[in-house]
């Protein structure tokens, strides 16, 4: 079997852009996050998921609460020396998320399982928006003039 040849189907025009391109890609958020995820609501708990194919869990994976702020850092060490070409992501990459107001900080579960984090914050009794507390409204009783 001989060496990997990369094959561009853009031809040379396509590795120009390329190359003009990579240090402006920092300033393009949209271009996505190294640490991509996803949230939700399921029976009682909020749920957030996030891909981290490529880490070790036991090794390069922290998870950690602190007054509200979900923080997952992950650690992606580089591949195997000599590739000719890669697109992967290697370092150091952390996110934070803002937990909802009735999260539970006390009862949060993490596992990760095929390269991907679930994290699980169940939710205190009253729902998420609740809006806090209901405030009563009183008729007035003032006395009307006759």
């Amino acid at each position: 079997m001989g060496p990997l040849t990369r094959r561009d189907y853009r031809g040379s025009v396509g590795e120009v852009v390329d190359w003009l391109e990579a240090p402006w890609a920092v300033l393009r958020p949209m271009t996505g996050h190294p640490l991509r995820l996803e949230d939700y609501l399921q029976d009682g708990s909020y749920v957030v998921r996030v891909e981290l194919p490529g880490v070790d869990p036991e090794k390069d994976l922290t998870v950690t609460v602190d007054t509200g702020i979900l923080t997952i850092t992950a650690k992606r060490r580089e591949g195997p020396a000599g590739k000719h070409h890669s697109e992967f992501r290697y370092g150091t990459f952390s996110r934070s998320v803002t937990l909802p107001p009735s999260a539970d900080e006390d009862h949060i579960e993490a596992i990760c399982s095929h390269g991907v984090l679930e994290v699980t914050v169940k939710l205190a009794d009253k729902a998420i928006g609740a809006g806090g507390r209901k405030i009563p409204v009183r008729e007035d009783q003032h006395i009307k003039p006759t």
